[in-house]
Parts: C-alpha cells; structure tokens; sequence
C-alpha cells in the first residue's frame, strides 16, 4: 500500500552546517520523483541560525525558513550538529519537543544524535551515533541506551544513524516504513546504492590491517541467499567458503557484525517482506518459501526484526 501523503519532512540548517549529511537528506526527501505517479515527501529547510549560514566546504545555505517549519512537519532531519558537546538551542529544543508531543517523527544522522538527546526526545529509549562518539554520548547522556554496533536503531518516531553514510540507509528505512521495500529498493537504485547494507558499524572501526586479506566470503552470502528456503547451517557455509567452521566463523562476524544464524534470519525477513508484498501466497506460505522450520518461528522472528506482525505488514504493503 503507498502512503497517500507521506508528508512534510523539514531538514536542520544550522552555522557550520554538516554537508554530506544534510545533502542524504535532500537525495532521499527532496528530489523530484517523475517516476512514481503517487504523492512524495515535500520537503523544505528550516535554519536555527541567522542566515545565511556557512556549511562546511565554503557553501552558503538559504532556508526555507526557521522553527516556523518544525512545527507544520511531519519529519524532522537532524543532518549531524556542529560540536557535540554544544547545547543546541533552547528555542529549537522546544520546538522539537512540541512536534514531539504533536507526533511528529525524528531522523538524526551521526552526530545529530546529541539535538535529539538534548531535547530529551531519547530518554529511555535505544539510539546509535557514529563509532567515534558513541562514549561521549553515552556519558553525556546515562538515560539513553547507546548502541554502538548497528547502521541505525528505529524507536518508532525515532530513528538515530551512525556515521555519515549511515544517514543514507536510515533514510532508506524510513521510505521502506512508508511505502514498502519495492519503493525502497527504486531509491537505493537511483542512488547506486545497495537497499540494504549487511551488518553494522563495527565493521567500520579502525583495525590493524591484516598482513594477508581474508578471501571475501561475498560467494558464500550468494550462494546462501539462492537457497534461504533449505536449511542451511554453519558446516554448510563453512564448507562453501573452504574453511574450518572455527575460523568461518570469525571471519563471518568480522565481515558481517553477525552471526550467520542472525545474518540468515535477517535476509529470510527481507525474503518473506518482498513475497507478502507480492501478495500471491498466504503468510503459512510465505514462512515456508522464506525458509523458516514453522509460522510460528516466522512470526516471532517477523515481529522481532520488523517491528509488527505479519498480518499487520500484509495490510500496510501487499499489492
């Protein structure tokens, strides 16, 4: 089912403006979509800061307008912040409480996270940043549970990201939570970027570099997506990888940020989403054809890693 207005989103402008950032945000919300015939997000710029304001390689950014436009969006995009440990504003931190209270949604991309925290939008809830500051975070701000490992953390309204490019697969979560993996998958191509990146931030922290690289175990992912319907284990992939099962195994998690079980499950998920949107088979079906031993396996796994339940998924996105 596609959204029939998905709504406002409003992204932050501010003095030293994080540009990388702030430009995933115009890819993904503001561009022009000639290529669906149903309503896309509208989009505008709001700055905190007199303008106009400096972002970071000398570019020169005019709003939209200011804190007026946070509290008429639907969505509202944090793209980093200038300083970490700088309090953002007292009127902005208002006007996101306000469009908190009025059931707005909240996107933060790397260091954006501390706007949110400090608005008090996190408290009690999971959140992520980039790998760098994810201490820094969790100091400055005990009440809210600091995931240092993953892309990005979904709470519902919302969605914190890691590193810069982490923006660009949180905003790909949000479309996918608004109009499905099929819309989803049409602006990770625009992008010339993958719909879905595998594992989390880990992956990403500096490491000595290994004397003699590892093979890629890309073949194996492969081999194992071509066959999520059979039942496939670790001595499976270890030997498709010509490895010991010790040392597939931690080349699997150092590659990943997974397990294989938590690797499988997560692309059997993606699985079953494509084929209930598809909307051909009933959900008992689905489990079976996404590889899961039982619906009742598929629906816990379904629930845990989406966020509803099947059934409730097929009324939002099946054709």
């Amino acid at each position: 089912m596609i959204a029939n207005d998905p709504g406002l989103v409003v992204a932050l402008a501010y003095e030293g403006l994080c540009t990388f950032e702030f430009g995933i945000a115009v890819e993904v919300f503001g561009l022009d979509r000639p290529e669906f015939d149903f309503p896309w997000y509208r989009f505008a710029v709001a700055g905190i800061d007199p303008g106009p304001m400096r972002a970071l390689g000398g570019i020169r950014v005019a709003t939209d307008g200011g804190l007026d436009l946070v509290a008429e969006a639907r969505t509202i995009v944090v793209p980093g912040w200038r300083y970490r440990f700088e309090r953002p504003p007292r009127a902005l931190s208002g006007a996101m409480q306000a469009a908190n209270a009025r059931g707005a949604r909240f996107l933060s991309i790397c260091s954006g996270v501390f706007v949110l925290a400090a608005a008090g939008l996190l408290s009690g809830k999971r959140a992520t940043t980039h790998w760098r500051y994810v201490d820094d975070l969790a100091t400055a701000y005990p009440d809210v549970q600091v995931e240092p490992d993953v892309l990005y953390v979904d709470e519902g309204n919302v969605i914190t990201s890691a590193g810069s490019a982490a923006g660009i697969d949180a905003c790909l979560h949000l479309v996918r939570r608004d109009f499905g993996a099929k819309i989803a998958n049409q602006v990770a191509r625009r992008l010339v970027v993958p719909p879905h990146r595998d594992g989390g931030q880990a992956q990403y922290v500096a490491a000595p570099v290994r004397t003699r690289p590892g093979r890629s175990l890309a073949p194996v992912l492969d081999w194992a997506r071509a066959r999520l319907v059979e039942p496939i284990t670790v001595p499976d992939l270890a030997r498709q990888a010509a490895m010991s099962e010790r040392t597939f195994l931690r080349r699997f998690v150092e590659a990943t940020g997974e397990t294989p079980k938590a690797w499988l499950e997560r692309e059997r998920i993606f699985r079953a989403q494509a084929l209930i949107e598809a909307g051909t088979l009933a959900l008992d079906d689905v489990a079976v054809e996404a590889g899961f031993a039982s619906p009742e396996t598929f629906r816990v796994a379904f629930r845990r890693r989406s966020g509803v339940t099947p059934t409730a998924y097929a009324k939002r996105f099946r054709a």
